[in-house]
């Protein structure tokens, strides 16, 4: 038998990353585009100058990729479902009953 050579793939899990976005950051860069396109279009239709369409469209696209550039680079590609997740844990705790404690089962 002759030896095989596969080639290893050592990206194989790594997740999506272009540009430094990472995972989920390039669909909400994506989608900011977009809704700056229709934006755009909006006001375009309404009858605003183009110059004054752009330069606001310019500055709400800076605006959006410097938001997600740092939101990629502050919570990384799970961080911030981890940091939603963690509001949604309460601060305390009260029980204003030892029954459940007693009998193990929780009283109704």
């Amino acid at each position: 038998m002759a030896n095989s050579v596969y080639q290893v793939n050592k990206g194989i899990n790594a997740s999506i990353e272009f540009k430094g976005l990472k995972a989920q950051y390039i669909w909400y860069l994506g989608g900011g585009v977009v809704a700056l396109m229709i934006v755009f279009a909006a006001m375009y239709l309404i009858g605003l100058p183009s110059f004054v369409c752009i330069g606001i469209i310019l500055l709400a696209g800076t605006g959006l990729v410097m938001k997600v550039y740092g939101m990629s680079n502050k919570y990384g590609e799970h961080g911030l479902m981890k940091a939603l997740a963690r509001k949604q844990v309460p601060k305390v705790l009260r029980s204003r009953s030892r029954s459940i404690f007693i009998t193990g089962k929780e009283q109704k």
